[in-house]
């Protein structure tokens, strides 16, 4: 085999993978990863959003951006966090599918629900 043929069949192959890398490309950035955590801010007596639809695996991050103290309490008792004061953080891993409804213990008319899919 001559280094000309040689030359060609190597510039042949190199084009044929850039070619096949381009093709898998779009498909790839078509199906980013899901995301893997999720943040609810609380403020002004709220949380938000109030409902927040996550996939399973899925870590949450509460977040007290209220001067006042505020906690994060499931209703079924799946999590609890401490009293939160301002800047204070709690996260929980939603391992299972489900609603998950939660209220503040200080002030229990502030509620929100995670939806774990």
């Amino acid at each position: 085999m001559s280094s000309k043929t040689t030359w060609v069949l190597c510039l042949t192959a190199a084009a044929l993978m850039m070619t096949a890398m381009l093709a898998v490309a779009p498909r790839l950035a078509a199906n980013p990863q899901q995301a893997t955590t999720a943040e609810v801010k609380i403020d002004n007596f709220s949380f938000g959003p109030a409902t927040l639809t996550v996939a399973a695996g899925t870590t949450v991050t509460w977040v007290n951006h209220d001067d006042i103290p505020h906690t994060v309490v499931s209703t079924d008792s799946v999590f609890k966090s401490k009293v939160l004061d301002t800047d204070e953080k709690f996260s929980y891993t939603f391992t299972k599918a489900g609603n998950y409804p939660y209220f503040c213990s200080i002030h229990p008319k502030m509620t929100a629900t995670v939806v774990v899919k």
